[in-house]
C-alpha cells in the first residue's frame, strides 16, 4: 500500500537545484521534493506522497493522522525496513532491496 502521510518540515535545502526538505513522519526521517509547495516553511505539516509534499496540512490534524496510522501499523508498513519485509516470506517476485534492480544490475546481478 502506498500512502500520503503527514510530515514535519525540520530542514529546508537545494539539491540540484530543486527544493527539498527533511520531513519527520513520526520519527521516521525522509527527504522530501518542495517542488509542488515552494512555500512552505520549516516547522509546517503537509501531506506527502512518493517523496513529494502536495498539500499544506495544519498541525492538530498532521498529529491525529499519524497517532491513527501509527495506531494500525501503517507508519510500519510504508517506511518499515524492506529487508526486514522480504525476509518475512515469499513474495510474488524476487525481493529487491533499496538499490533496486539497478543495484543489482550494477554488482553483476541479473534481471
Amino acid at each position: 500500500m502506498c500512502l500520503a502521510v503527514p510530515g514535519r518540515v525540520t530542514e529546508i535545502g537545494e539539491r540540484d537545484g530543486t527544493r527539498m526538505a527533511v520531513m519527520d513522519f513520526g520519527g521516521v526521517v525522509k527527504d522530501v521534493c518542495l517542488e509542488y509547495l515552494p512555500d512552505l516553511g520549516v516547522g509546517e505539516y503537509a501531506i506527502v506522497h512518493v517523496g513529494f509534499a502536495l498539500q499544506r496540512l495544519d498541525e492538530e490534524s498532521a498529529r491525529r493522522t499519524l497517532a491513527l496510522f501509527e495506531e494500525l501499523g501503517l507508519l510500519q508498513e510504508e517506511f518499515g525496513d524492506p529487508w526486514e519485509a522480504a525476509s518475512d516470506g515469499p513474495t510474488d517476485g524476487p525481493a529487491v532491496g533499496p538499490a533496486g534492480v539497478a543495484g543489482m544490475v550494477e554488482e553483476g546481478g541479473e534481471r
